[in-house]
């Protein structure tokens, strides 16, 4: 069961250009950058009330992050929504009809389980459900 909005993901070309509008400017609590090299990105964390927002820079130049800036430019990339039981959760928004990019969860950032649903079964939105 989809629990509350976990984070919300923002393609970036540049860590250190963002990060200094969103903890300075905003003045968000900044939690800190960390790699994910499984999706090819470097991701810097903020804190919003319950919510945290993640700035994602591509690593190579063919990353999912990387070709998604490069079609669509810097912006909201996803959005995540927390689950307790991520294999539970795929299996019924599978038996809902929904395609998903990842049938089988894969590490995420902060140690977390993450599946991506694909946009065309969610109206356009990379949806993400995250455990952990």
């Amino acid at each position: 069961m989809i629990e509350r909005v976990n984070h919300i993901g923002i393609a970036v070309a540049s860590l250190d250009d963002q990060v200094r509008f969103y903890r300075d400017t905003l003045g968000l609590t900044y939690l800190g950058t960390e790699e994910v090299s499984d999706q090819k990105v470097r991701v810097a964390t903020f804190r919003v009330g319950e919510v945290t927002i993640e700035l994602l820079e591509p690593t190579e130049p063919e990353s999912p992050v990387a070709r998604f800036i490069a079609k669509n430019g810097e912006g909201l990339h996803h959005i995540s929504y927390h689950v307790d039981d991520l294999e539970a959760q795929i299996a019924h928004v599978v038996a809902k009809g929904v395609d998903m990019i990842d049938p089988i969860p894969r590490p995420g950032a902060h140690g977390t389980r993450i599946a991506f649903m694909h946009p065309r079964s969610s109206g356009r939105v990379l949806t993400e459900l995250t455990e952990g």
